[in-house]
């Protein structure tokens, strides 16, 4: 491994990226032991509690785990993290790009935007239904200004995806919206054929007030897989 000094601000978030990247990238290969913290502080020049810091964040993130014995194992991160661990899946040396990392989560949108609607229409309360009324006439009014519509494109989605009653897809909805993962990096030409589409997001609405499922799932996978760019991808291994 290169022997690298840090810098002495946030030394353990810098020796959490920097043992994080190794891991992702397969420095540090599945099943082994993650270096002793001894052997990490002299290398990189920190005190033994940052190292146990840093150490703590990545069996927080699902990258190494105590073994019965006492020894930190490096866990197979493909098997074990989770969405919250995205970004540096995307920026650790080996890792799958940026680009890739975004149509995987388009692609995610897409499912689970197709089945927030279906479980909408099922689930719908009259509450409900009068307010997603209300947010495709303000997405009606929107266009054709393209902020204005990704604004409204947004709250009209988290009504649907609040009307599911399905607190997992809320809460990836969140991460889709809020930049943990990185959907921004759709092309202009895609998520503008998507936002231009008011027809169908009023069809979709007309859909889910009127609980047909089937067809509510139908056409939001149809709406939603617009963005995801059509590109060869290797399979994660």
């Amino acid at each position: 491994m290169t022997q690298r000094r840090i810098r002495r601000e946030a030394v353990s978030d810098q020796l959490f990226v920097l043992l994080r990247d190794r891991i992702l990238g397969g420095e540090l290969a599945s099943g082994s032991a993650l270096t002793a913290e001894r052997d990490l502080a002299a290398e990189f020049g920190v005190n033994r509690h940052a190292v146990r810091e840093a150490v703590k964040r990545l069996q927080q993130a699902r990258l190494v785990e105590v073994s019965h014995g006492g020894r930190t194992l490096v866990l197979d991160w493909r098997q074990t993290a989770g969405l919250d661990l995205a970004l540096g899946i995307a920026a650790a040396d080996g890792g799958p790009s940026v680009a890739d990392l975004a149509r995987d989560a388009l692609e995610m949108r897409a499912c689970i935007g197709a089945d927030a609607a279906r479980l909408c229409a099922i689930r719908c309360s009259d509450r409900t239904a009068g307010r997603l009324a209300e947010a495709t006439d303000r997405y009606l009014a929107g266009g054709p200004d393209l902020t204005e519509l990704e604004e409204a494109d947004v709250a009209w989605w988290r009504l649907i995806v609040e009307g599911s009653g399905n607190l997992a897809y809320l809460l990836a909805f969140n991460s889709l919206t809020g930049g943990t993962l990185p959907v921004a990096d759709v092309p202009d030409d895609l998520r503008t054929a998507e936002l231009l589409d008011v027809e169908a997001h009023v069809r979709l609405a007309s859909h889910i007030t009127a609980r047909e499922s089937g067809a509510a799932e139908r056409l939001a996978r149809e709406l939603l897989s617009r963005s995801v760019p059509v590109t060869p991808r290797k399979a994660v291994r």
